[in-house]
């Protein structure tokens, strides 16, 4: 049941989520292709990746991902940032442009959250906070652990 339920409301997300790009398909042409936006979604999660962190996480090959990152440069949803310390190293920032795209998904999880809260009482709310901060942070190490030591060897 606790798999199901959890798989279920993933699915919900993801299905708002595409039903929403869709949407505004009409109006505009469909500038990424799937591939494109999985890997700048991957990116803005990284917070500021190194092409080489990057093709390593998604376990790409560098010319690869070099490329894909040039079409996504092109269409102006990511920057490439020259290193201060090494000038063969750049940092990878997405634009206003995918903030755009990245907020039809955040809507949807903030409408819900909200219901959330209206929904259930404080205490039971804290609970969930507790749950989700364990999974967040104890149940995922595989991606976690990926997380934290590049911020260790962040740029300053």
């Amino acid at each position: 049941m606790l798999y199901r339920e959890f798989s279920d409301i993933y699915e919900k997300f993801k299905l708002n989520f595409y039903k929403n790009i869709f949407k505004g398909l009409g109006a505009r042409e469909a500038t990424l292709t799937a591939t494109e936006t999985f890997v700048v979604e991957v990116i803005y999660a990284m917070n500021r990746p190194t092409i080489n962190e990057l093709a390593n996480f998604i376990e790409l090959s560098q010319p690869n991902t070099t490329y894909k990152i040039n079409n996504l440069v092109k269409k102006g949803y990511v920057k490439k940032i020259q290193s201060t310390k090494d000038k063969r190293e750049f940092f990878l920032e997405v634009t206003e442009k995918f903030f755009k795209y990245y907020n039809m998904k955040n809507e949807y999880t903030i409408e819900v959250l909200k219901r959330l809260e209206e929904r259930i009482s404080p205490k039971r709310l804290k609970d969930f906070e507790e749950v989700l901060n364990i999974i967040n942070h104890e149940l995922m190490p595989e991606v976690t652990n990926f997380i934290n030591e590049r911020k260790s060897n962040e740029e300053i």
